[in-house]
């Protein structure tokens, strides 16, 4: 539980009790500024709390004192152009750092990790991101779709949006059949389908539209297979 607590204390400190002028004062005078000392305060009064156990006094000052140290990395490197990879770099600090203090706790246990099923559906998860985007690409790899003149039809995209949409497509249809939510499913396909085939109906063209429809119930088809296999097994 103790890691549970400390990352809730993480998540009320960094993200609810931290205003926006504190976090422009800091990127504005970095370790000169005195919100960031109070934002650490604020870590450790929310930690001492929520572990409501001041014999784990120790476990909060550490959580605060790295939380400070993790925030000063961050303001002295950061720089405007790498503030959104900052931000995951620091985020992701915090958790690992909160980790191993549960763990020098003695209240952090991965033995879940060696459960056969566990296994299964991280691999299931992993297989749905980008070998299964290889296979998809790979499969498809016969047929070149005809695309219109760029004055007819608007191509503006976001950069890689089509290939995140299908892995957040497919873990989302895998998480619905392990849960046995299978309507969830039918929900996905019917969403997909008003948002990607009405731009398509624009375009006016039976070979692309065959060509993404032939992708979309491939990425479907192997998210259900993962699903099934895992589901059985």
């Amino acid at each position: 539980m103790i890691i549970t607590q400390l990352i809730l204390a993480h998540l009320i400190g960094d993200f609810i009790l931290q205003p926006n002028k504190w976090v422009a004062h800091k990127e504005t005078h970095k370790t000169r500024s005195a919100y960031l000392y109070l934002h650490t305060g604020v870590h450790f009064l929310l930690a001492l709390l929520l572990l409501w156990n001041l014999k784990l006094w120790w476990v909060a000052v550490l959580a605060a004192v790295s939380h400070l140290a993790v925030d000063a990395l961050k303001l002295h490197f950061q720089k405007p152009e790498t503030k959104r990879i900052w931000f995951f770099a620091d985020q992701a600090l915090h958790l690992i750092i909160l980790m191993w203090i549960a763990g020098l706790a003695g209240a952090l246990d991965f033995s879940f990790l060696q459960h056969p099923q566990t296994i299964k559906y991280i691999t299931a998860a992993v297989f749905l991101t980008i070998p299964s985007s290889i296979i998809i690409k790979t499969l498809l790899s016969t047929w070149s779709p005809v695309t219109v003149e760029h004055s007819k039809l608007q191509t503006d995209s976001l950069s890689n949006a089509g290939q995140y949409i299908g892995y957040l497509e497919r873990l989302l249809v895998f998480t619905f059949i392990v849960v046995n939510h299978w309507e969830g499913v039918g929900f996905m396909i019917a969403a997909k389908s008003v948002f990607r085939f009405s731009d398509l109906a624009e375009a006016k063209q039976r070979k692309l539209t065959e060509y993404v429809l032939i992708g979309t119930l491939l990425s479907f088809g192997i998210a259900v297979l993962a699903g099934i296999l895992v589901m059985i097994s």
